[in-house]
């Protein structure tokens, strides 16, 4: 009997808050594997920033400590993100017990607010939208107009201060940079041009992998 209802009128209430339990665990995941990855070319980031630093080149350690800033803000943001899909797997769970009092899931604007954020973030942006069309079928969520879904990215990401720049300098270079920190004036060597080579390549390379992590 239980079959052919499924059949006739599809997955029952309990059954889908499992399956987008489920989904949500998934994507948790997902935001997991990026943080790694974002943390790891964060250190190698800050790795370059003060062989550059020691070498006098604070032109080049700026640039690469302002990736680091916007580094540290992008883990801040999946950070968040994470806690925020932790939230609606809470909701959906209180969820559950309102489907056996009244037999049905409850309009819940909580989930609404969470999944309109979860939806800004690439990295999840096409589950959280599938998701979220689901939850509004079944009645959980209202139905989100199109200027509600549209993309948009955090100017914070992009347009990073001064001060957090020079913090971050100060803070990997032992108070060398940051503050009054200016490079040196002396003519570099032939074996300090094929150094600074070699440091602008791996400078590219660093700063090529976490625009990749920041943009999703």
């Amino acid at each position: 009997m239980q079959t052919i209802n499924r059949f006739l009128y599809g997955p029952t209430a309990e059954e889908k808050v499992r399956a987008w339990q489920g989904k949500l665990r998934a994507e948790q995941r997902v935001l997991d594997r990026e943080m790694r990855q974002l943390d790891a070319a964060t250190k190698k980031a800050q790795q370059t920033v003060k062989q550059l630093a020691k070498k006098g080149d604070v032109k080049s350690a700026r640039i690469m400590a302002r990736e680091v800033v916007r580094s540290h803000k992008q883990m801040d943001r999946l950070s968040v993100s994470k806690a925020r899909l932790g939230s609606i797997g809470n909701q959906l769970q209180q969820q559950l017990a309102m489907v056996k009092v009244t037999g049905a899931l409850q309009k819940s604007t909580e989930i609404m607010k969470l999944s309109n954020a979860l939806i800004k973030l690439p990295q999840i942006s096409q589950a959280m939208r599938e998701m979220s069309m689901e939850m509004t079928k079944a009645g959980i969520m209202e139905e989100m107009l199109d200027d509600t879904l549209q993309m948009d990215e955090d100017e914070d990401l992009e347009v990073e201060a001064d001060a957090e720049v020079d913090k971050v300098l100060y803070d990997l270079t032992e108070g060398k940079l940051g503050q009054a920190g200016a490079a040196k004036e002396d003519l570099p060597s032939i074996q300090d041009q094929v150094e600074d080579e070699e440091t602008e390549r791996a400078m590219e390379q660093y700063r090529q992998q976490l625009n990749g992590l920041l943009s999703g």
